[in-house]
Formats: C-alpha cells, sequence, structure tokens
C-alpha cells in the first residue's frame, strides 16, 4: 500500500470523526435553544412561591430559625454531567465543593462524571445519572427528591442544604435551598394570612414546592452551561480536525503529483 493510499483512508476517518462531531455540534446547539425558553418561566413560578413563603414567615418567624442555630452536617449537592466532551466543566464544580462545609460535610453526585471524580473522597455520600437532555429533567429531580428524602430519614437531619452548580453564564454558584430563607415582603400586611392548614404543614409543603420549583431551574441551568462549554470544546476540536485534514490533503496531492511526474518519466523512457 502506498504512503498516498494511506494518507487517504486516514482522510477519511478524520472525515467520518468530523461528521459525527458536527452532528454532536447541532445537539448540544437545539439543547441551549429549548433552556432558554424553559429558565425564566421557572423564575417566575419560584417567585411566586418565595412571595407566598414571605408573606407567611412574616407573620411565623419563629419558622425561620438560621441555620447556624440548628445542629447536624451540611449536604452539598454537586450538579456535573453525564456525558463528556465538555471541557473542564466537571472539574470546576468538584473543585469548588472542598470550599464548602466542615469535615461532616457530605456530598451527594448528579451525573456520571462529577461522581467518578468524588466518589474516593470520604465526604461522598452518594451519586445519581444526571440529565442528557431538557426531557429527562422530570425524571432526575424525582430521583433527586427521592435521594434527599432517604439520606434524611432517620435520627440524621442536615443543618442546611447547598446546590453548587453552574449557572447558565457557566459561574459556579452556591445555592442554599434549606433552611428556607424567603425575603421580607415588599408590603406586610395588617393581618396575617388566612390559612387552610396547620401552619407546620404548610411550611412543610412550602418546603416542599419550593425545592421542585428550585431544582429543575437548576438542573436546566446546568445543562444550558454544560452544552455552551460543549459547544465551544467542539468548535475547537472541529478546528484542529479541519487543520489537520487540510495538512493531510496538502501532503496526498503532494505525493500524487510526485507519482505523476515519475509514470511521466517512465513513458518518456520507454519512448526513448
Amino acid at each position: 500500500m502506498s504512503r498516498r493510499v494511506e494518507l487517504e483512508q486516514r482522510l477519511g476517518r478524520l472525515a467520518d470523526i468530523t461528521g459525527i462531531m458536527n452532528a454532536m455540534k447541532t445537539m448540544a446547539l437545539i439543547e441551549t435553544r429549548k433552556y432558554g425558553h424553559c429558565i425564566l418561566p421557572q423564575q417566575r413560578h419560584l417567585d411566586g412561591i418565595l412571595a407566598a413563603a414571605a408573606d407567611f414567615l412574616a407573620f411565623h418567624p419563629e419558622f425561620q430559625t438560621p441555620s447556624a442555630a440548628t445542629p447536624g452536617p451540611d449536604l452539598l449537592v454537586a450538579l456535573g454531567s453525564e456525558r463528556g466532551f465538555c471541557a473542564d466543566f466537571n472539574q470546576k464544580v468538584a473543585a469548588a465543593l472542598p470550599e464548602q462545609g466542615g469535615p461532616e460535610t457530605r456530598w451527594i453526585a448528579v451525573g456520571r462524571r462529577l461522581a467518578s471524580r468524588l466518589d474516593s473522597d470520604p465526604r461522598f455520600l452518594d451519586w445519581l445519572e444526571g440529565p442528557n437532555v431538557a426531557e429527562e429533567v422530570p425524571v432526575t429531580l424525582d430521583r433527586l427528591i427521592a435521594t434527599l428524602h432517604r439520606h434524611a430519614a432517620g435520627p440524621r437531619r442536615w443543618r442546611q442544604l447547598v446546590v453548587v452548580a453552574h449557572d447558565g453564564g457557566g459561574h459556579i454558584v452556591r445555592d442554599h435551598l434549606l433552611p428556607l430563607v424567603a425575603p421580607p415582603p415588599v408590603h406586610r400586611g395588617a393581618y396575617p394570612p388566612r390559612l387552610h392548614y396547620a401552619p407546620e404543614r404548610l411550611f412543610a409543603e412550602l418546603i416542599e414546592h419550593t425545592l421542585n420549583a428550585k431544582l429543575p431551574g437548576l438542573l436546566h441551568a446546568s445543562l444550558l452551561a454544560e452544552n455552551r462549554q460543549r459547544l465551544e470544546h467542539m468548535d475547537t476540536a472541529l478546528n484542529r480536525l479541519r487543520t489537520k485534514m487540510d495538512e493531510i490533503t496538502r501532503r496526498c496531492n503532494a505525493l500524487r503529483q510526485e507519482e505523476i511526474t515519475e509514470q511521466i518519466e517512465v513513458i518518456l523512457l520507454s519512448m526513448k
């Protein structure tokens, strides 16, 4: 097999890889468009729940206990990726975890890629599969809520629940979910809100609604940042592939030119 044929076969393999990566890039681009439509409605829904919580806590401040006064360790939920090709996305999340909490703090990872970075740490508690696309967020949310309830069962009570993740812009954020602390209402009414449940039950419902409203937004923002980083990573890889393919194409053309020259020389010699 000639050197030119080997280079042409290699060029064909690189062309196949380029096609696959272009398809992956298109999928990542589609995903980023989805999350832009999800995040704003979710934030409005969460704002409504927090407004109701603020109105309730304004008249029932006994439920708004400062986290420092509550005994027990902290629980951190770290949102990573299930898939690769997203550069240092998981590395940034893993690097932010040791800054949070003390030696008793425990970590739960969402995403196989992130979990593989944390499983050797003694603070690592559990992990679950993360979403690959927006349609998988509800399933992941159900699993995460079930995991949180499972690890909160029995005598253990967490002092606070914190989510460490990328926001939509790719920055690491630390969102304190529990204890529920709502901002004071803009206009405090003269009379307390009329409750159809006992205050203890209503507060528990507010916590559950807050988690179910806030966690999807955090998952979608993390997926948005993941796919944006994947797009940048793909662009860099595709540029390198194109540069390599151009180099191989020039070498193939040069070898082909040499073969043609040799053939002409052979013909000319045979004519003498």
